[in-house]
């Protein structure tokens, strides 16, 4: 700590410990200011200017050392200066001493909290620079919160502070008549709660609404001028038109028709969307196929001399497709059509907050829903455009099998498809940046993973970087870094799995001016609502999560919000979310992690059962993973559940459902679970947490009675 600062702490120690010492705050009471306020009273009305400047600096010195007793100082102001005249003087008296508490705390304590907990306050940070001084008004506005924290906490961002100053200042402008006034009966008062008659409740219950009342001024006029460049039609041909057929915008269509809205579907290629067309469906079609020929190639751990299977790799994709189809109905313009949602193909054109061309017509409509979706990340790599490179939108057309496969990306599509193909018999590279598979799960998650990818032969590199691309008289090949040395790979086919980027383009987003977010993202609050709160978004072109089921979580939402928020608008509840990663074995969490709770510096117990000891997985040949819960120090609330198992998707259900619902590990041990099964395992990890907490003073005196029972 510098000199100004050991200074500055120590006249503040100084201040507070003279405060105490001297017992000044018992000048500070309600029956003290009583007692003295008669002789206040003369004294001001024969000093009238020394006694303003006097209690301007007494008040303001109190509240930048935020000493107790503010609010009986500004009773004392009504009581002695009068309603105008005290008024006048709080008003700029709090204001002041509350911003030298902010630039005190700022001096003192922003550079430290804001290096080591910046990443926290980001977020803080970002929304006041958006829309700081509203969010401080309304703070200011409802005293609930004590002020001093309130200036406290405004220090430690990175507000401005002439924008503290005036925007506390008219903040607490209302909180301030009101005390004064009741200042001014003082005489009248019997304890401070005589603030609380009926005339002063109904003053506090107009306090109460000025922040609602405030905010839907500002929103009225905030949007009045947002919509000020269109013309509003005086009826409308839709409710609600979506744009996008993927899982987001067919939950909306189908809630809307559900209640009889007439609601608009657009897609410009195929309904059911990514999921369906080259994502979810067509890799588990694929997993499945390679499983098969991986247990042929192990038969002999199943007791079988010989079993083969000789993959055909253009049926293998027959079938994909074949899978497709069959689910195809459940996606279809035929279905929607029936349901009630009027579907059209072809592109679509937002011209307004409530017009949306498609093939030439323009539909008017009261909401619109964006549910675009998201495309594969291909990355500025150089040499790129040179070779035969693949993503998830494109590779289910692959006709043969590639001997030599590349795979850039370790996240879940990448490892879906590697093993798949390595397992179906090319050759697969695998190739991270990040120093192991699957990054954001746990340590433990990535090592079983990661093991298992090297016993079945993928030719995995870790902490290694992409950083060109070229062809030369042996083939295509990828220039790998790694440690700053570089290596050549050749391959047949390249897989891009590196992310993907929402759809925010060619349909009339940046025309409109919809925000997006720094992400790439359109930009929503917590009602799904964009800038125009008429126009929602859902999925992944909204984030912050790509699964289907997170989409269509979103779309309830947003379709409910769209049709009946002028009665009630729901909160997105992002609470508890369920992912899977459909390698083998199988890797899904719902909730935290251990490195998600180090990194949030939330407190958690572990618990972990050990798939190896479950008798199905050992009589299934599956005996591989663990199931591990994280819960409350202490008690049985789960905090989060990793599961890495054979049907690790299907086990993770019943935590879901339990922290959905609120229910602890013991609710999960109290159910019976069928034996043998694997969800048995979530019954013994409940069982191993209630053996880590038994009660040991309580059992030794049980020991005791059964001994006595005995007659030992």
């Amino acid at each position: 700590m510098n000199t100004p600062k050991k200074i500055l702490v120590l006249v503040l120690v100084a201040l507070i410990f003279s405060f105490w010492a001297f017992d000044l705050g018992q000048l500070l009471t309600f029956d003290s200011i009583k007692g003295y306020q008669q002789q206040l009273s003369g004294f001001v009305s024969e000093n009238f200017a020394l006694s303003f400047a006097s209690y301007l600096a007494i008040y303001v010195l109190a509240t930048a050392v935020s000493f107790p007793g503010a609010a009986l100082l500004t009773l004392l102001a009504g009581a002695v200066f009068g309603l105008w005249w005290g008024a006048l003087l709080v008003s700029f008296a709090s204001s002041i001493g509350a911003t030298c508490a902010f630039l005190v705390a700022r001096f003192l304590l922003r550079d430290t909290i804001q290096s080591r907990y910046g990443d926290k306050l980001a977020a803080i940070n970002n929304g006041l620079e958006r829309d700081g001084a509203r969010y401080l008004f309304t703070l200011r506005l409802i005293p609930i919160f004590p002020f001093f924290l309130i200036n406290l906490v405004m220090a430690l961002t990175k507000l401005k502070t002439t924008t503290f100053y005036w925007v506390s200042q008219l903040g607490m402008l209302p909180a301030t008549l009101i005390y004064v006034n009741a200042g001014t009966q003082l005489a009248s008062l019997d304890s401070l709660q005589g603030i609380l008659s009926p005339s002063m409740l109904g003053a506090f219950v107009l306090l109460g609404l000025l922040p609602i009342v405030s905010k839907f001024v500002v929103n009225y006029f905030e949007n009045k001028k947002r919509y000020a460049p269109y013309t509003k039609p005086t009826s409308f041909d839709q409710n609600m038109v979506v744009v996008g057929a993927g899982s987001g915008g067919l939950v909306s269509a189908y809630i809307a028709a559900a209640v009889k809205a007439e609601v608009t579907l657009i897609e410009k290629h195929l309904m059911g969307g990514d999921c369906l067309n080259t994502g979810c469906v067509p890799s588990k079609a694929l997993i499945r196929s390679a499983k098969f020929a991986y247990e042929a190639k192990n038969a002999h751990e199943l007791g079988y001399k010989n079993a083969s299977a000789d993959v055909d790799f253009s049926a293998v994709m027959q079938r994909i497709h074949g899978v497709i189809a069959e689910i195809e109905p459940h996606d279809s313009v035929e279905r929607y059509s029936k349901l009630g949602v009027n579907c059209v193909q072809g592109e679509a054109k937002i011209l307004s907050p409530w017009e949306v061309e498609v093939n030439g017509k323009t539909i008017t409509t009261r909401n619109i829903v964006i549910a675009t979706g998201a495309r594969p990340l291909v990355p500025g790599i150089p040499g790129l455009d040179q070779v035969e490179y693949l993503t998830s939108d494109d590779l289910w057309q692959l006709k043969e099998q590639p001997e030599r496969l590349l795979v850039l990306g370790g996240g879940p599509i990448g490892c879906e498809l590697a093993q798949s193909f390595q397992r179906l018999g090319s050759k697969v590279s695998l190739v991270e940046m990040a120093p192991k598979l699957l990054i954001r799960e746990d340590e433990a998650v990535s090592k079983i993973i990661e093991e298992q990818f090297i016993k079945e032969g993928l030719d995995l590199n870790l902490g290694t970087k992409a950083v060109s691309f070229g062809r030369d008289q042996q083939g295509q090949f990828v220039n790998l870094e790694e440690n700053d040395k570089q290596r050549k790979v050749y391959f047949d086919k390249a897989i891009l799995a590196l992310g993907r980027v929402a759809n925010i383009k060619g349909f009339g987003l940046e025309e409109l001016g919809v925000e997006i977010a720094e992400r790439g993202t359109v930009k929503v609050n917590d009602y799904l609502q964009t800038n125009f709160p008429n126009i929602f978004a859902v999925g992944d072109v909204a984030g912050p999560y790509q699964f289907t089921h997170f989409a269509a979580h979103q779309a309830w939402y947003a379709s409910v919000n769209a049709l009946f928020g002028a009665f009630k608008k729901f909160r997105a509840d992002y609470s508890v979310i369920p992912a899977a990663t459909y390698t083998s074995p199988e890797v899904a969490r719902v909730g935290l992690n251990e490195s998600d709770a180090k990194a949030q510096g939330i407190a958690y117990e572990v618990t972990e059962f050990d798939i190896a000891e479950l008798d199905r997985a050992i009589a299934d040949g599956t005996a591989q993973g663990f199931v591990r819960v994280l819960t409350v120090p202490g008690k049985d609330k789960i905090l989060g559940a990793t599961i890495v198992a054979a049907g690790a998707g299907e086990l993770l259900a019943e935590f879901t459902l339990a922290m959905r619902h609120k229910l602890g590990l013991n609710k999960i041990l109290g159910t019976i679970h069928a034996y043998p099964t694997m969800m048995e395992s979530n019954k013994y990890v409940a069982g191993e947490w209630k053996r880590n907490h038994a009660p040991e003073k309580l059992l030794t005196w049980v020991a005791k009675f059964h001994k006595k029972m005995r007659g030992a």
